[in-house]
Formats: structure tokens, C-alpha cells, sequence
């Protein structure tokens, strides 16, 4: 998984655990913080906390699961709004983690013990019933987007090592989040309080291969410069650009812009690899600014917001002053 995927994933993010910590190591401006998931280690970001949350449309009024901020090695980013499929993930302010498990009530177990039953029988159509759509895979591994599509993919996401454990599992491995909802074990599947599965933060051997393939097929199309990169983060349309960010090594990002109709295999109009990455608040939004000189460009990604808020809001500033502002759409090809 790339480390923006592992971030938030912030985000991811995927905040973006719900992990018991049992060791913290600090090195530099970095936490490095061992949990329980056996996932590895999450390098948290300066000044930020982890606070995990199953990834839903908040504008629907349902849940939210941002990956951004943290390195998560080894799990897959939970869902966003459009996750990056993209994976993204959720941040505030302190060094350590806060998390309220609540006791499950009769309904719930019901709902859980539903879920298990569904798996148990191995009945795709009664499964994908379940599945509160899109389910967003990990970026750039495009979201499932109906129950057909599920169908179709239903063995990419579920392979036997997340089926056995769904069907295995107690009730004692499942808890209530409050209005994130309910998870199993430290998050591995997420459902919302009525029984809906809401988010997948598994990956499969399958998907890590896939993800791995489609990156390599994406260098393939880029111009020359733009072909090193650690992971890619967003590829954005807006009304007059295509715009692509992507995570560097030591947490840059690059923008990379070309207008509109142009292939990204030609030379950008404009390149800048300086961005860095800033959480508004502990909802998930974030912005990642770039300088170029007297030039300002702020890439806001909008996880909470009104009900026709953009993806992606670009603004740029010359010497301060707002000069542009567009709105854009997050795009998986």
C-alpha cells in the first residue's frame, strides 16, 4: 500500500486507527507508534492524534473514515468520500489516542450475527444486500460501485483469509464507536449501526498486486519528470485543468498541471514539489500547499461539507491575494 494510502488513510488518518498502542517510539518530528493489528507501525505526523473513523458520506448524514497524517503500513486506507479510493485519513491535536467502545445492545448483535450468517452461507447476491455503495478501495484501484460490479469483484476484496475471520469471529471481537458505528476486531470491516457494511480496511493479495500494477501502468503514461513518486495521491479535474499530486519521499507532494484536454505524457505547464500537508480541523478536511515564488496554491479536499460541496476546491494566491478558484472533481480512470 502507498503511504498515502497508509496516511489517514491523518487517513487515512486513514485518527486513522483504532488500534490499541503498546509501544512509541520518537524519532526526529515523528512518533513511530507499534499497535495491535498486526499491521506494523503508524509514523504519525508532528502534532497530530490518531482518531479512526469508518469512512462514509457525511454530506448523507452517515459515516465518515478518513485516512491522512499517518503511515499506516501493511492495512488498507479506509474509505473516504472519494477515497482516493484514495484512500485519506483524520487528524487532531495530541500525542495520544482516544477511543470509546460502547456496549453492543440486542439489535446490534442481531445485525452482527446477520452479517456472519451471510458469510457463512457464501451468498454473494444476499451479501451484496449488505454493502452501503460505492465501497472505496485503495487509490488508484477504482471504488465498487453497484451490486453487480460487487459480484464481479467479490474475491479481490473477500479472499479466504477475510472470509474465515468474518465467519469466525465472536461478538466479543466486535464493538460499537459511537456514530462511526460498529467495527470487527481493530477495524477490519466496518458497519454502520443498522447492519450496512459501510467500509472493507482489508486488503487482499489480489488488490496489493493489482495496486501495485496499475501504479507501474501509470509511470508508463507520465512525461519523464514525474515518473518517481512514493504514491500517488490525487488526480483532479477541474474546468480548465488536470491537475495530479503525488506523495515524494519525506512527505512532499508534487502538483503537476496541464490544461485541460492535454495527456498527462506531455510536459506540464506547471510542476512544484514543495507541498505540504495541513488538517482543518478533526473532521478530516485537509489542504495540501504548494509555493512557486510570489504564487500560492491550495488544494482544500473536502471530506465534510454541504451537500453539494466539491471533492477538491483549488485556490490560488499571488502575494497573498486570491487570484483563482476552482472547484474539481477527484477522477479514477
Amino acid at each position: 500500500m502507498g503511504n498515502f494510502g497508509k496516511r489517514i488513510l491523518i487517513n487515512q488518518l486513514q485518527t486513522l486507527t483504532t488500534h490499541i498502542v503498546h509501544e512509541i517510539t520518537v524519532k526526529g518530528d515523528y512518533k513511530y507508534l507499534q499497535t495491535d493489528n498486526g499491521c506494523g507501525y503508524l509514523r504519525v505526523m508532528p502534532k497530530l492524534k490518531m482518531t479512526t473513523q469508518p469512512d462514509r458520506k457525511m454530506k448523507n448524514l452517515t459515516q465518515t473514515f478518513l485516512v491522512f497524517g499517518i503511515l499506516l503500513f501493511g492495512c488498507n486506507q479506509p474509505k473516504s468520500k472519494n477515497t482516493l479510493t484514495s484512500n485519506e485519513k483524520l487528524a487532531d491535536t495530541t500525542d495520544s489516542q482516544t477511543f470509546t467502545q460502547e456496549k453492543l445492545d440486542d439489535d446490534k448483535i442481531d445485525s452482527i450475527e446477520n452479517v456472519i450468517a451471510l458469510f457463512k452461507t457464501g451468498n454473494i447476491d444476499k451479501i451484496s444486500n449488505k454493502i452501503d455503495f460505492p465501497l472505496y478501495r485503495e487509490y488508484p484501484i477504482p471504488s465498487i460501485k453497484n451490486k453487480e460490479e460487487f459480484k464481479q469483484r467479490f474475491n479481490e476484496v473477500f479472499d479466504k483469509t477475510l472470509i474465515d475471520k468474518i465467519v469466525n469471529s465472536k461478538i466479543e471481537q466486535w464493538s460499537e464507536v459511537g456514530w462511526r458505528g460498529i467495527m470487527l476486531d481493530n477495524g477490519v470491516l466496518w458497519m454502520a449501526n443498522s447492519g450496512v457494511i459501510t467500509s472493507v480496511n482489508y486488503q487482499s493479495d489480489f488488490e496489493k498486486k493489482l495496486r501495485q500494477d496499475l501504479i507501474t501502468k501509470d509511470k508508463q503514461n507520465l512525461y519523464d519528470s514525474l515518473k518517481t513518486f512514493e504514491s500517488p495521491t490525487y488526480k483532479i479535474m477541474t474546468k480548465n485543468y488536470l491537475i495530479r499530486i503525488d506523495e515524494l519521499t519525506n512527505d512532499n507532494y508534487r502538483y503537476a498541471s496541464w490544461k485541460i484536454g492535454e495527456k498527462e505524457s506531455s510536459k506540464p505547464d506547471i510542476i512544484i514539489d514543495n507541498g505540504k500537508l495541513k488538517f482543518e480541523g478533526s473532521g478530516g478536511n485537509h489542504v495540501i500547499i504548494f509555493t512557486n515564488e510570489d504564487y500560492t496554491y491550495k488544494v482544500y479536499r473536502n471530506i465534510i461539507g454541504e451537500e453539494n460541496s466539491p471533492d477538491i476546491t483549488l485556490e490560488i494566491e499571488k502575494n497573498n491575494k486570491t487570484i483563482l478558484t476552482e472547484d474539481g472533481t477527484l477522477t479514477i480512470e
